[in-house]
């Protein structure tokens, strides 16, 4: 299954990576296995057991270096719409804001981006026209701030992948 990982921020300390790890991450970008047990599977591929390749992926976690693994959707074909929504939100209020933002299933990729624009809080909503339209109701009631509101018009896909640096 080809799916996504999101790795953790950039400009952290780099954390000590043994080649092991390289070659886990590496590897569940590519393939993540769609069995009863995956970690096994990934160790049958890697030279290593399961527990340990458990034992690395929850370190790497911890480490905020995978923050995710999970599937790519495609969300229309599920009936679902998707937009792209940008508030204006102050330095003072971003963590309250972000708050209520996340509080979405419907709702990822939030991202603050500072000294951008006055729209400085951008996130995406994939859900049906009338439940996105429902949840921008909402956060317009609880944050009363402007939206900035781009529906997907069309989908260019690319495929991610990150070398992994030794």
């Amino acid at each position: 299954m080809k799916g996504e990982v999101e790795l953790g921020p950039v400009g952290m300390e780099r954390p000590d990576l043994d080649d092991l790890d390289r070659r886990l991450l590496s590897l569940i970008q590519e393939e993540f296995p769609l069995v009863k047990r995956p970690f096994l599977a990934l160790g049958e591929m890697l030279g290593a057991s399961e527990a340990e390749v458990i034992r690395r992926a929850e370190r790497l976690r911890d480490l905020g270096i995978i923050r995710r693994i999970g599937p790519i959707l495609d969300m229309r074909k599920l009936g679902s719409a998707g937009v792209l929504v940008a508030l204006p939100v102050s330095e003072r209020r971003t963590e309250e804001v972000a708050e209520v933002v996340n509080g979405y299933q419907e709702i990822s990729h939030n991202y603050l981006r500072p000294n951008d624009t006055d729209y400085n809080m951008w996130f995406t909503i994939s859900a049906s026209e009338k439940r996105i339209e429902e949840i921008l109701a909402e956060i317009k009631e609880k944050t009363d701030l402007d939206q900035l509101v781009l529906p997907t018009r069309r989908i260019f896909k690319i495929g991610v992948r990150f070398e992994i640096p030794e």
